[in-house]
């Protein structure tokens, strides 16, 4: 378990979520909320206290290269738009691919 404390003092490591969403009608708002939700039940069913976990919810618009690489994990909700993701969600992986690409080798 990432974040059951034990009887010791060992050190707890404090994990964070990337939850990156873009919404026209406000459904897939709505699907990030139940996602955001839905992480926070996970994190506490498995031992994380507030301090130890955290979802940093962005727009997709005003998701940042830092973002990413700040997080130990992702959750990206957005439209399907022709069997794509919609606009804005791409143009947020495009505009980050290259920068996290360079930063991971």
């Amino acid at each position: 378990r990432i974040c059951r404390r034990g009887l010791s003092s060992a050190p707890v490591f404090t994990k964070r979520i990337l939850l990156v969403w873009h919404s026209r009608t406000g459904l897939a708002r709505q699907m990030s909320d139940a996602a955001e939700m839905g992480a926070h039940a996970a994190a506490e069913e498995m031992g994380c206290g507030q301090s130890d976990f955290s979802v940093l919810r962005r727009r997709a618009r005003d998701a940042t290269v830092e973002d990413v690489l700040g997080s130990d994990g992702y959750i990206f909700c957005g439209p399907e738009n022709l069997a794509s993701a919609s606009g804005e969600m791409l143009e947020f992986f495009h505009r980050s691919y290259y920068d996290c690409f360079d930063e991971s080798e």
